[in-house]
């Protein structure tokens, strides 16, 4: 096919600019390697000119000053243009970062759409509230923007990802600048294009592309940012942590990595369910994903039958062409996490795991990045692969026999993002689900949960929680007033 011309500029102050130093850098898909365009390497003086437009927004308040009602409609517009350019958003994002363009059209675009008409229609529905106190005063206690929002965002969900930022911190009146993924910077560009279309006014919605330390390192550490929101590794999560600190003492919040363990116990009430969340969860989006459930425990009496089941269903997750409509695998984003992956498995052949499936480099030839769906046996709590984030279609099946031990390996982990169990005993749900250190559970099922419910996690998985009315909370202030009131009656 051919392809299309997507505009690498930033986007600072309502208008496309080259990188104050013309700097650019390649984006290259990792579907068949093709050069999609050049994008903007953007620097400090470009992170300067993207927060003083916000800073700027934000203090004559032609965003912040408006009605929460006026906002919504804005927002909602905003999330209507999403829709409008649909088919052309997934095909960019699949592109860009190789998952199958089915669910780039049909989750992605979808879910990006309904974050930001979510919180739209939220923002002019929250109250704020007044305090008990005597007749002889009124406190409010009053929500307000922070102002300037940075937001940092990766390339396992591009679009998604910086809605469920962007959605809250905007529709509360901040002031936002974005830095994508370098790995996938252009849906990022393409939605502040949308923004100012919709109505929000210049300023407002800005995107700065390029790398990490150039661009991600200066937003963090700005001195005239008000918070900075960041979803990725826990490596550079906690480098986010500390340049908050050594700047201005910015709120950080951090949504980073996680190794969620998926337990199903020989009472599970379904068990070709169970076996189609299990692996269809861990492949889907080729498993980058920091909530894949890769860590699987089956109850021994059942392991057997579940790994035939389960090694039944792995053909059909055979990676394919990603612009293909009935393609669900697509490609790896890129070469230097393909290996990343590829080294894992070599590590848990190395480590004693009984490899069942996959395990290589699929379609060579391609010129994209592609990895068979891989599940390895025979694992134990020890192994890397049962220990690090991998963020690539990697099984790990772990067995067990007894309730207490199986929540004590769960647990064993720096993270606590998402776990599973799967029992028909109610009493063993609820008290297994007590007792796992994650932010979320799912029992019966996985990932069933929507934009109503908050994401985030426990230990080294971040601080803060995305989705829900909570996000508000990481984009606001709360303010006290407190009246005295001297009544001659």
């Amino acid at each position: 096919m051919t392809t299309p011309l997507y505009d690498g500029r930033a986007l600072i102050n309502g208008v496309r600019v080259h990188a104050h130093d013309g700097q650019t850098f390649d984006c290259i898909s990792p579907v068949d390697g093709r050069l999609l365009t050049t994008v903007a390497r953007c620097g400090q003086a470009d992170v300067d000119a993207a927060v003083a437009a916000g800073r700027a927004a934000f203090e004559d308040r032609r965003w912040c000053g408006m009605a929460p009602a006026a906002r919504k409609r804005v927002m909602i517009k905003f999330a209507d243009q999403l829709l409008a350019h649909a088919d052309e958003l997934a095909l960019m994002e699949t592109l860009d970062m190789g998952k199958p363009i089915q669910y780039a059209r049909g989750v992605d675009v979808n879910s990006a759409a309904n974050c930001i008409r979510w919180y739209g229609e939220a923002v002019d529905k929250i109250y704020d509230e007044i305090a008990p106190t005597a007749s002889t005063a009124l406190a409010l206690i009053q929500r307000e923007p922070m102002g300037v929002v940075g937001v940092i965002v990766p390339w396992n969900y591009p679009m998604i990802m910086a809605a469920w930022k962007i959605a809250p911190a905007l529709a509360a009146g901040n002031s936002v600048v974005l830095k994508p993924s370098e790995k996938s910077p252009l849906t990022a560009l393409r939605l502040a294009e949308l923004a100012l279309e919709a109505g929000i006014p210049p300023g407002v919605f800005n995107v700065v592309p390029g790398y990490g330390p150039e661009a991600g390192s200066p937003l963090a550490l700005h001195m005239d940012v008000d918070c900075i929101a960041f979803t990725g590794s826990t490596r550079v999560g906690k480098q986010i942590h500390v340049m908050a600190g050594q700047s201005n003492l910015k709120r950080a919040w951090t949504e980073l990595g996680g190794k969620s363990p998926n337990i199903v116990f020989a009472d599970c009430p379904d068990l070709d369910r169970a076996v189609q969340a299990a692996v269809g969860s861990i492949f889907f989006n080729q498993g980058e994903s920091c909530n894949a459930p890769s860590r699987l425990f089956v109850e021994a009496g059942i392991r057997d039958q579940f790994l035939e089941k389960a090694l039944a269903l792995v053909p059909g997750y055979a990676p394919a062409d990603p612009l293909a409509p009935d393609t669900v695998m697509g490609a790896i984003v890129d070469q230097a996490q393909m290996n990343s992956v590829l080294r894992y498995i070599a590590l848990g052949k190395q480590e004693g795991a009984a490899l069942l499936a996959g395990g290589e480099q699929a379609l060579v030839d391609s010129g994209g990045c592609y990895v068979q769906p891989t599940i390895f046996a025979g694992v134990t709590p020890d192994m890397t692969i049962a220990r690090e984030e991998i963020f690539g279609p990697v099984l790990s099946v772990l067995s067990f026999t007894d309730t207490a031990e199986v929540v004590r390996q769960a647990n064993q982990s720096v993270y606590g993002l998402q776990a599973a169990v799967w029992t028909r005993d109610i009493n063993k749900a609820h008290g297994v689900a007590r007792a796992l250190r994650a932010g979320t559970v799912h029992v019966n099922q996985y990932d069933e949960d929507d934009i109503t419910v908050p994401f985030g996690g426990y230990k080294q998985s971040g601080v803060g929680r995305d989705k829900s009315l909570h996000a508000f909370d990481k984009y606001t202030e709360t303010k006290t007033t407190w009246i005295r009131i001297d009544s001659p009656v």
